[in-house]
C-alpha cells in the first residue's frame, strides 16, 4: 500500500517513525552493526532529527521489543545503551522488508 492511502499521523508519531529509522540505517553502516545511545543520538541530530537522549531509549527499547535490534547496558544502570542490528532490522534499514511503526526509506533515499 502506498503512503497516500494511509491514515494521517501526528507530527510526533512521524518523528518516532523516521528516528527508528534513521537509527536502524546508521546501525547498518556502523562497525558490526553496533553503536552506543550516545552515538546514535548524535547520527540522529546530524541528519535533522532534534531528540533527546530519554526519546533515543524508548525508541531503542521498542526496536529491540520488535526484534529489530539487541540492547545491552553497559556500565550499570547509569552506564551506555548498545544497540547491535538484527537481520530483521537490516532488512527494514535497506527496505526490503517493512514493520508498521518504521518509516519506510524513500526511493533512492
Amino acid at each position: 500500500m502506498d503512503d497516500s492511502h494511509r491514515a494521517p499521523q501526528s507530527y510526533a508519531a512521524r518523528l518516532r517513525e523516521e528516528a527508528r529509522l534513521q537509527a536502524l540505517r546508521t546501525l547498518a553502516e556502523a562497525p558490526e552493526y553496533t553503536a552506543t545511545d550516545v552515538l546514535l543520538r548524535a547520527a540522529l541530530r546530524e541528519q535533522g532529527l532534534s531528540i533527546g537522549m530519554d526519546a533515543v531509549r524508548v525508541e531503542l527499547f521498542w526496536l529491540n521489543e520488535n526484534g529489530l535490534v539487541v540492547t545491552q547496558r553497559v556500565g550499570g544502570p547509569a552506564g551506555l545503551l548498545m544497540a547491535t542490528l538484527t537481520e530483521r532490522g537490516l532488512d527494514i534499514a535497506n527496505g526490503t522488508s517493512q514493520v508498521p511503526g518504521v518509516a519506510r526509506p524513500r526511493p533512492g533515499a
